[in-house]
């Protein structure tokens, strides 16, 4: 009766360990899962040919600036320009004490020297690349001399630089090279800027890459987010799905305009011994450019 007992508990016990075993120990070959979707829906065709880069814009299309160390005359002429480019845009400029975006000078001693994307006396000085934007945060703009144009032309075309815009060919194109005073501001300029500031200051969470394999019922994975909007990023969740069951949520803080963060994951405890598919979502309650890049799927192979 003894050893009947005792070959009972065995059986039991070897019965538990290999059920132990089959759940939770990583047997099996190795899954490997390849990119099957990878959704958007934002496009917006910039124009090379009239600005430094493509889609070149500040981040909203209310704008601040400050002038400094100006002649009356000239400080008449950039508040003037400021207005016209207004009026004829989406696109607003307000004055600050501080912490201006776009800076003004008459004095030739701030003149900048080896800054980025410089062109004459105006330009971006701080620019951030997403696949969407290029997201202009700061620029300056030095007034050499006075216009004697009805038109602040001068001004307008330096501010226009400072939008991300270089010269023309066109000697009727305020983008000209060479200033006169018969120059206006092309239509295709105010059409490509109508166009970009028309896209809401949202911010743009979405993934740049995704891998994953899966060894036994465990599953291993690398996943790259990146914010490619106009906006910092508030916080969301990312959320890990097999086969449409939820197995994983990971919190996801803020992100600023043109930063990434890349997470990896092991042995995340999947309760299916086959999977055909793995979906990773950003689940986010703030308004982006495009909700569609919230989501990727992998399936096997």
């Amino acid at each position: 009766m003894g050893w009947k007992i005792f070959f009972s508990f065995l059986f039991i016990f070897f019965a538990v360990l290999l059920l132990i075993l089959y759940w939770f120990v990583p047997l099996g070959d190795v899954v490997t899962f390849g990119v099957k979707s990878k959704n958007s829906n934002f496009s917006l065709n910039g124009d090379e040919n009239m600005q430094f880069y493509s889609n070149m814009r500040f981040q909203d299309s209310e704008i601040s600036y400050k002038i400094y160390n100006c002649p009356l005359k000239e400080e008449n002429d950039m508040q003037y320009a400021f207005e016209i480019v207004s009026n004829k845009t989406l696109m607003k400029f307000y004055p600050v004490n501080l912490d201006e975006e776009i800076s003004v000078t008459c004095d030739d001693s701030a003149k900048v020297e080896g800054g980025l994307f410089i062109a004459g006396e105006g330009g971006p000085t701080n620019i951030t690349k997403t696949d969407n934007f290029n997201v202009i945060f700061n620029g300056k703009i030095l007034l050499l001399r006075e216009s004697d144009c009805e038109r602040p032309n001068i001004a307008i075309h330096e501010l226009f630089h400072v939008l991300g815009f270089k010269h023309s060919n066109n000697p009727y194109n305020i983008m000209y090279n060479i200033t006169s005073c018969y120059q206006t501001i092309g239509e295709d300029n105010l059409k490509l800027l109508k166009d970009l500031y028309s896209v809401p200051s949202y911010a743009d969470l979405s993934f740049e890459d995704a891998s994953a394999s899966m060894h036994g019922r465990y599953l291993d994975t690398n996943i790259s987010i990146r914010n490619n909007g106009l906006k910092k990023s508030e916080e969301a969740k990312i959320i890990i799905y097999a086969d449409g069951k939820k197995i994983k949520e990971i919190d996801l803080k803020f992100l600023e305009i043109g930063y990434g963060i890349t997470i990896s994951l092991t042995n995340v405890f999947v309760n299916k011994f086959s999977v055909n598919g793995i979906k990773f979502e950003i689940a986010s309650d703030f308004s982006e450019l495009d909700k569609e890049n919230n989501k990727i799927t992998l399936s096997v192979g």
